[in-house]
């Protein structure tokens, strides 16, 4: 499969991905734990059929010292045990936050209050902006239908 276009050598797709890069980096300086943010990555990449992503989030992760019985998990979490309970709630946000034209209301109160216990304001911040921000990803990739399998580790930064 090839994208559609060639998303990284357009003058304007190159300014704005440079501009979501830099709120990735905003993100990873944050307090959000690096193995949290990483399950977002790839539940929400999962959920919006984004395999580029997947791909990439996946690959980081085992070569940031994730297990494979975790990252093999993440679609089941709910019946996993290997997720500890703030990452649960980070999990459950990431659906809920990824599926809200599903939801007649949106993300629930329960949900929010839940990840409410396990982060402070500052990592909460973090978790919404990352929450959006793979979304972000994921539309742009599913759009170009960018093609997935050939990621290296770090290829992006």
């Amino acid at each position: 499969m090839d994208a559609r276009i060639d998303y990284h050598g357009i003058p304007i797709a190159a300014k704005y991905m440079k501009y979501i890069q830099s709120a990735g980096k905003v993100l990873s300086d944050s307090a959000l734990p690096a193995a949290t943010r990483e399950l977002v990555h790839i539940r929400a990449s999962q959920i919006n059929g984004c395999g580029v992503c997947v791909d990439m989030h996946t690959k980081d992760a085992e070569h940031a010292g994730e297990t494979s019985v975790r990252l093999n998990l993440i679609a089941a979490w709910r019946e996993a045990k290997v997720f500890t309970e703030a990452e649960r709630a980070a999990l459950e946000l990431t659906e809920q936050g990824t599926r809200i034209a599903d939801a007649a209301g949106g993300v629930t109160d329960d949900a929010w209050a839940n990840a409410a216990k396990h982060y402070d304001d500052d990592q909460l911040a973090a978790l919404v902006s990352e929450i959006a921000l793979i979304n972000a990803w994921n539309r742009v990739n599913v759009l170009v239908r960018q093609p997935a399998g050939d990621y290296r580790p770090g290829q992006w930064g």
